[in-house]
């Protein structure tokens, strides 16, 4: 027998032997962050929906537990912030408009007994899973986070107790979800990571930046030791780190540190608003916005991209109203100064996902982007992304 006969022989047992072990099937390639930030594209955020709850003096220290609405079920919560039911053909439209993404904040405590033991309830967690399954039968990129029950958890407890109920948060929710594909991504918390405590006379206190950031760097730690821990997809899931505040100077800033992981190449990092500041003080559409946003920009440049680190901007303005413009803008209107935010983030690989609440932006009742312009200008972004 030949050499090449032999050779070519091992060749087809070695390839069926790493067939069978999955080693070699494109269909299970595990995709890295970069991976799949170049495939969410634009993202849309299903806001004040499944994060929603009774939230009158919650900044007080006598708010001790999550106050029940209605008769205590999903759709109470789900609702009770003016947002319609979702469905699936609110989230087929969502696809049909040209995004990719589709963040679903939510507040886990809503519907847990107050018993000390953070069980997020079966209930509630099977209507997370229905919304989910929408938008996987889309094709579409899915994330959750815990969004709001981060700041009734940060604010009562210690750097260290926070990091166990978070760790025991996010095990059940990566338990549940460990067998759903590569296309749901998990985002540790929302913007309250390093954010104040009630001090010894019940007033929230702002923390030194040490502590804050210890805080941060320690509960992002909790975040990925505990999902990877829960084994299934989870072992190689892309997942998102939140920023200090989801500010991008605070972010940015050496003291906050990146987890370590078991696995390489499968975090982002999630930051908000890029031209924050300039909303506030009202200089929209301005040449001192343009350059706001642009030294943003460079610094998430120096401090994750250009060392592979994708940024995935959780929450992006897409409302720009005539209050907020400066008065010499040079950019005039809503649906301008959008593209031109958007066009720079995906420009740089950033994955720009828009804030977005029932009937503001996209109506959930006529599955369509409310206004021509920005419908314009989302399918515009939409095709220069995907063709890329």
């Amino acid at each position: 027998m030949s050499k090449k006969i032999i050779a070519l022989m091992l060749s087809v047992v070695m390839s069926a032997a790493l067939s069978a072990c999955g080693n070699v099937s494109a269909e299970e390639h595990t995709p890295t962050a970069q991976e799949v930030a170049r495939n969410m594209g634009i993202g849309l955020n299903l806001g004040n929906t499944m994060e929603a709850y009774s939230a009158s003096n919650c900044e007080k220290i006598t708010y001790e537990w999550i106050p029940v609405v209605g008769d205590n079920t999903p759709r109470d919560y789900e609702t009770c912030w003016g947002a319609v039911e979702t469905t699936q053909e609110v989230i087929d439209g969502i696809k049909s408009e040209g995004f990719n993404t589709v963040r679903i904040p939510v507040f886990w405590g809503n519907m847990m007994e107050n018993d000390g033991t953070y069980t997020i309830n079966p209930d509630y967690i099977a209507r997370v899973k229905e919304i989910v399954d929408y938008c996987q039968n889309d094709g579409l990129y899915t994330v959750i986070n815990i969004h709001h029950f981060d700041e009734f958890i940060i604010r009562r407890n210690s750097t260290e107790e926070c990091s166990k109920i978070f760790t025991h948060l996010w095990t059940q929710i990566a338990e549940y979800f460990k067998d759903y594909p590569y296309t749901l991504v998990f985002e540790g918390y929302n913007e309250y990571l390093g954010g104040n405590q009630f001090d010894a006379n019940g007033n929230l206190a702002e923390l030194p930046k040490k502590d804050a950031y210890k805080m941060t760097n320690t509960l992002n730690q909790a975040f990925v030791d505990a999902v990877r821990a829960t084994g299934g997809n989870n072992g190689e899931r892309v997942l998102i780190v939140s920023g200090y505040w989801t500010n991008i100077d605070n972010t940015t800033s050496p003291e906050f540190v990146m987890p370590t992981d078991t696995v390489s190449d499968r975090l982002m990092v999630s930051v908000h608003y890029v031209d924050n500041m300039m909303y506030w003080i009202n200089k929209i559409g301005g040449e001192g916005w343009i350059k706001y946003t642009d030294s943003q920009i460079d610094l998430l440049d120096k401090a994750f991209l250009s060392k592979n680190i994708p940024v995935f901007m959780g929450e992006t303005s897409v409302n720009y109203p005539a209050s907020n413009f400066d008065g010499n803008a040079v950019h005039k209107t809503s649906s301008e100064c959008v593209e031109i935010v958007l066009d720079k983030l995906t420009d740089k690989g950033i994955v720009p996902v828009i804030w977005d609440t029932n009937d503001n932006f996209y109506s959930r009742t006529e599955y369509r982007i409310k206004s021509d312009a920005d419908r314009e200008v989302i399918r515009k972004i939409s095709k220069k992304v995907n063709n890329k």
